[in-house]
């Protein structure tokens, strides 16, 4: 525990005596306490912290009572007073709580020592025994403790259980009544959570969802959720929030990650959780629902609204309505003694009397309330709660409607909810979150003003009198999208920047990034006895077996592993052959590799060893035999190294009824031995892949699995469905991050065109058949493909099918093949031929575009993933036609791009990122990228026009590899020059004579590089003698 732990021992003692006073209270009417009031002590178990379970009564006690959670802590409570059972470094806080407004308070220390804990936990139960009866014991059941004093607690009572006739009874609503109504402190902690919410949802939210809805950027819910989250991090936002001023911002986390819900799919539960769709309504408009949790010192707060864009009248009077309903069950229904419900049956009645076509829409509770813990399960405001509101509870009131039909998209559905957090008093509930104030706040209409059209158009501008088009018609929009472009990456830019400051803020520029070096262990034998025999004649011995060399020094046998020698050489000087042992050690000159690390590099190291001999073979076959273990480690090193991210994947649970079944497709990477189509199954948790042959099968699991892809065979020779893992697997004796099941697209068709059939069919009929029932296949191919791909996210659930949008692809070479890259929703792929290419756009840091100059035909693009340590992806030689919708693309998909002339040393870069990743962002990051970008804009407007003959020869050398036809290229270059030059000197030769014509004209021609007509070993222009003469 941290030294500033100070536990607040009046309120320990005020909040046990109401606990106290609730159990001795046998006249309550109340079910819970009565359920209490029958228990002789009450046992709290609190084990080792688990990230994986949010909330638990348990926790909430250790909270309520002491502020704090003590892990790995017994607490048992008694009429008579609080006994602890801790470790001592605990006992030290727990024991200054003994005598609190009279409360006897022990504390029994845990050690070491297994038989002194036992005895600990008889006494425990020695205690309950003398309780009352000593039989009931009050616990919460649903709370499962761990670790090792859980364990040990939990063997000793089932030991003495049955022998003690203990029962156990759940105290766990009982605990919910008792802290249910809030006193100052309890209250201030939840307002500060409230408002909290007040300031994200207003001042961030409703801002960025706006401007994502008014731009039209593709961004996912999830994403827009994980930048809500990312603003409790940032300090200066929160200075532009009131009523925080007392707060200590450290003590606040979120409750859940923030819930946004569009586009027709929408779960009003607390349990609900974005989804990976896009942000719906800037199209024809929308339902936008976002809920969000704050708890401050645990205390927890709920807010949750709906935006409509763009509503129809019916939409605008049912939310108007749901607000009604709010403002109804505040001020007149939400009182202390009314039940959960009650208050449900109110908002029932309220709803049939007013609006019934709602009613069967209504939510099926009202909310819960929260405090410690977030959902109160005894007080769930709905039909089967019977437990009275009491003065002062915070709730979670939730009121919404869902499942109504969309009028702006046929075939969908809406909901619409309002969360706000209340307190319960006498009178009308009090507002702790900001509530709405009016139903018009939450619509949002786009400006359509664009989209209406005169009825008499006025005449086409920038057309000339014969009907053409001029150049600059269509420059107006390029200029908008590029604009947009502009700013949108400005603010990304900036994003990206805050993130990385936030991301490595630990760091405080001192120390890099862990690049993964670790230490080594070698062990050639456990112990001296385990060395061989015939190593004690003290000759070099080489022990295959256990991959080291046993080599004599001052008269004893030392032992050294095979990965500890770095060389061996063998001389021959004279009548003597000499071996020299050249070991791994610390100071050597490093090589390409980095530094090998050492557990003490101040220790004593033996850097090499030379041994002679005028045995001759005898060194030439240790030398020999030494070499190939060395050459075999190495090997072996590297197979490990190469398979060390391969996963071992769970078992698959296969389906015990008749699995769906994709029959004849064949996997890739192949398997071994003859190519033949296989099934393709779905199960339980995952899919499994058999081949008729050798009963071969692979299985793919579904939690192993980051992306499904389905391409059809548009305009493609196979149809497929691929996999790409989050971890290898190993398909034969190779491991695969990616497998795939296809069909080829069409069969092997023979030409009947000839012989009888050209009796009696003339012209093309047979080919228009041949194409006809290629159609079909190919329509049934994808029709079978995509269903099966369809079931497949319904047996995963957390799966997305994602299929290429081939229309938005260009040309590229991630490899060493031009092949055509295809964005998805979610990555950019090649999923055609392999190497497969798949890249996660979420995994991307930055893109630069590298060789974007005037002139050139082809640029490159990088990608730097946001790990650092991984390599970035480079895609080589891309059309420059393809530059304009490639930078969109990455744009639309919030992806930082710059561009630059040149070709960048990343390795170099990233290195110097990994060294001190805070200082680079705190430098300005990635902006050295953008600036580069923007001084080689001003450069290309400034001297757009200077293409000179060293241009031309850049680019020549760079597209030498990519162009088909380099001679062709070459006469285009020596036109545009001649060309230019032509036009340069016109006005230079007005005044000139014929002769001085010629001699000027011939100069030019030389100093472009052309021969004459005679010169053989010149360059000829394009077309020959046909050219114009002088």
């Amino acid at each position: 525990m941290a030294d500033e732990v100070k536990i607040d021992k009046a309120l320990f003692a005020t909040r046990l005596n109401k606990l106290l006073d609730a159990w001795k209270d046998n006249g309550s009417d109340n079910a819970q306490l009565k359920v209490l009031q029958q228990t002789d002590a009450i046992v709290i178990m609190l084990g080792t912290q688990s990230d994986e379970v949010a909330y638990h009564k348990t926790a909430a006690v250790h909270t309520w009572l002491l502020g704090y959670e003590f892990p790995s802590t017994m607490m048992l409570i008694t009429r008579k007073g609080v006994t602890f059972v801790s470790s001592a470094n605990k006992a030290k806080y727990l024991e200054g709580l003994d005598g609190a407004k009279g409360i006897k308070v022990d504390v029994l220390k845990r050690g070491k020592d297994e038989a002194q804990n036992k005895k600990l936990w008889a006494d425990v139960v020695s205690r309950i025994s003398s309780a009352e009866s000593g039989q009931t014991i009050g616990h919460f059941p649903k709370d499962q403790a761990i670790g090792k004093v859980a364990e040990e607690w939990l063997a000793y009572f089932n030991g003495v259980k049955s022998e003690k006739d203990f029962k156990e009874v759940d105290v766990g609503p009982a605990m919910g009544v008792i802290w249910g109504a809030k006193d100052a402190d309890e209250l201030t902690n939840t307002t500060y959570a409230a408002k909290m919410l007040n300031g994200v949802m207003s001042k961030y939210f409703v801002d960025e969802m706006s401007t994502i809805l008014d731009d039209g950027r593709k961004v996912t819910h999830e994403k827009l959720a994980s930048r809500v989250e990312a603003v409790l991090d940032d300090d200066k936002f929160w200075k532009k929030v009131k009523g925080l001023a007392e707060a200590d911002l450290l003590l606040a986390n979120w409750a859940y990650t923030p819930i946004i819900q569009s586009g027709g799919q929408y779960d009003l539960k607390p349990s609900a959780q974005s989804n990976s769709s896009r942000i719906q309504g800037a199209d024809g408009g929308g339902v936008v629902v976002a809920s969000m949790g704050m708890k401050y010192k645990s205390y927890n707060a709920n807010l949750g609204r709906t935006w409509l864009v763009d509503p129809q009248r019916v939409q605008e009077k049912n939310f108007t309505f749901l607000c009604e309903l709010q403002k109804d069950l505040v001020e007149k229904r939400v009182r202390a003694g009314v039940t959960g419900r009650q208050l449900y049956e109110a908002a029932q009645n309220y709803v049939a009397q007013h609006k019934p076509e709602l009613s069967n829409h209504l939510v099926k509770n009202l909310g819960f309330a929260t405090g410690l813990e977030f959902r109160d399960s005894a007080y769930v405001l709905g039909p089967k709660c019977e437990l009275p509101l009491q003065q002062n509870m915070t709730l979670s009131l939730s009121v919404g409607f869902s499942g109504m039909d969309d009028p702006n998209h046929k075939g969908e559905t809406y909901a619409l909810l309002l969360i706000d957090t209340v307190k319960v008093t006498d009178g009308p509930a009090v507002f702790l979150t900001e509530p709405v104030k009016s139903a018009s706040e939450q619509f949002f209409y786009q400006d359509k003003e664009e989209e209406e059209a005169p009825k008499d158009p006025s005449p086409k501008k920038n057309v000339t009198a014969g009907g053409k088009v001029l150049r600059n018609k269509g420059k107006t929009n390029d200029v908008n999208v590029a604009n947009k472009i502009k700013d949108h990456q400005h603010e990304l830019a900036t994003s990206k920047q805050e993130e990385g400051l936030r991301k490595w803020a630990g760091d405080e520029g001192e120390g890099g990034m862990d690049t993964g070096k670790t230490f080594k262990k070698f062990e050639s034998y456990k112990r001296g006895e385990l060395i061989p025999a015939k190593a004690q004649d003290l000759k070099i011995f080489v022990d295959v077996r256990n991959s080291s060399i046993v080599l004599p020094i001052y008269g004893f046998a030392v032992p050294f592993h095979i990965n500890t020698l770095k060389n061996l050489s063998k001389n021959e000087e004279g009548e003597y052959t000499y071996l020299r042992f050249n070991f791994i050690s610390p100071g050597q000159i490093a090589g390409k590799k980095d530094d090998t690390p050492f557990e003490d590099p101040d220790a004593t190291f033996v850097r090499s060893l030379v041994f002679r001999s005028t045995d001759t073979f005898h060194f030439a076959e240790l030398h020999k035999e030494i070499s190939e273990m060395k050459k075999h480690a190495a090997k072996k090193e590297a197979e490990k190294k190469e398979l060390s991210d391969v996963v071992e994947q769970d078992k698959l649970i296969l389906n015990k009824s008749r699995p769906p079944v994709l029959r004849e497709v064949f996997p890739r990477p192949a398997l071994e031995g003859k190519r033949v189509p296989g099934d393709l199954e779905i199960h339980t948790n995952g899919l499994r892949f058999t081949s008729p042959l050798k009963d071969q099968k692979v299985d793919v699991l579904f939690n192993n699995v980051k992306h499904v892809f389905f391409q059809p065979c548009d305009k493609e020779l196979i149809v497929l469905i691929h996999f790409h893992l989050k971890a290898p697997i190993m398909i034969g004796k190779k491991k695969s991050k990616d497998i795939q099941f296809y069909r080829e697209a069409s069969d092997v068709q023979f030409d009947e065109t000839g012989n009888r059939k050209r009796k009696y069919r003339a012209g093309d009929e047979d080919e228009l058949e041949l194409e006809q029932e290629e159609r079909k296949r190919r329509a049934q191919l994808n029709k079978e493909f995509r269903k099966f791909s369809d079931l497949i996210v319904d047996a995963a659930d957390d799966l997305v099918v994602d299929q290429p949008y081939r229309e938005l692809g260009f040309d590229g070479v991630p490899f060493r093949t031009n092949v055509w890259l295809s964005p998805t929703n979610d990555c950019l792929v090649h999923l055609t031929d392999s190497p497969f290419t798949v890249v996660t756009l979420a995994d991307i840091e930055i893109a630069h575009l590298e060789r974007v100059q005037y002139g050139l035909k082809n640029f490159d693009m990088v990608f730097v993933f946001k790990d650092f340590t991984r390599a970035p992806l480079h895609i080589n030689s891309i059309p420059t036609g393809s530059l304009d919708n490639v930078k969109e693309w990455l744009d639309s998909v919030d992806i930082l791009v710059s561009e630059g002339p040149v070709n960048l040393q990343w390795n170099q870069i990233l290195r110097t990122i990994q060294e001190a990743p805070y200082d680079f962002y705190s430098n300005g990051g990635w902006s050295f990228l953008r600036s580069s970008d923007s001084d080689s804009d001003s450069d290309e407007s400034e001297e757009g026009s200077a293409y000179s003959e060293s241009d031309a020869a850049a680019e020549e050398a760079s597209s030498s590899e990519d162009d088909d036809d380099d001679d062709d290229s070459d006469f285009d270059e020596d036109e545009d020059d001649s060309g230019s030059e032509a036009s340069l000197d016109s006005d230079e030769s007005e005044g000139l004579d014929f002769d001085e014509l010629e001699k000027k004209a011939a100069r030019a021609d030389k100093k472009a590089g052309y021969g004459s007509d005679d010169d053989g070993g010149g360059k000829s222009r394009k077309g020959g003698g046909s050219g114009k003469k002088r």
